[in-house]
């Protein structure tokens, strides 16, 4: 039977991606990711929210578009897998999740008065900032894990 790992969210960041580079060269970038739900408490009639945060992970060109287009507080599309990493502390076994994204789309728009790039600030209309808008997309479809799959009849 066939098994099925993905995440998809639409949030917003909780801090600047930290950019990080292996040994080998390649770009690891790390930064939290709020999600919330909002509903209308059945017995009291308030509003209800719930915040969820989320580790992601993002390697090679996507995490370098990351470093350099997201800012805190800015929304955005990741979609990617679950990993679970095990590791030791004080002699105690711990586990952390974390969200390594294969794409990322920004959303939102560029707020009143804000130039591209700010603190906070979006790329509206599908604008990317730098002079003729000759930076690098901010989104990126990186190749699918394990390669693309020839067998497919469509």
């Amino acid at each position: 039977m066939a098994s099925l790992n993905k995440v998809q969210l639409i949030g917003n960041l909780g801090k600047d991606p930290e950019v990080r580079y292996t040994q080998g060269g390649t770009a690891v970038a790390s930064f939290s990711m709020a999600t919330s739900e909002k509903w209308k408490d059945k017995n009291s009639g308030e509003m209800r929210e719930r915040t969820e945060w989320h580790n992601i992970v993002a390697w090679g060109r996507l995490a370098e578009v990351c470093g350099e287009y997201l800012h805190k507080g800015k929304q955005v599309y990741i979609e990617g897998q679950l990993k679970t990493e095990k590791y030791e502390k004080d002699g105690v076994t711990r586990y952390a999740t974390k969200i390594t994204a294969q794409s990322m789309k920004m959303l939102g728009s560029n707020p009143q008065g804000q130039q591209p790039g700010a603190q906070g600030g979006g790329y509206g209309n599908g604008g990317y900032p730098g002079p003729g808008n000759s930076a690098a997309p901010p989104e990126y479809d990186g190749p699918p894990p394990g390669g693309y799959d020839d067998d497919i009849p469509f």
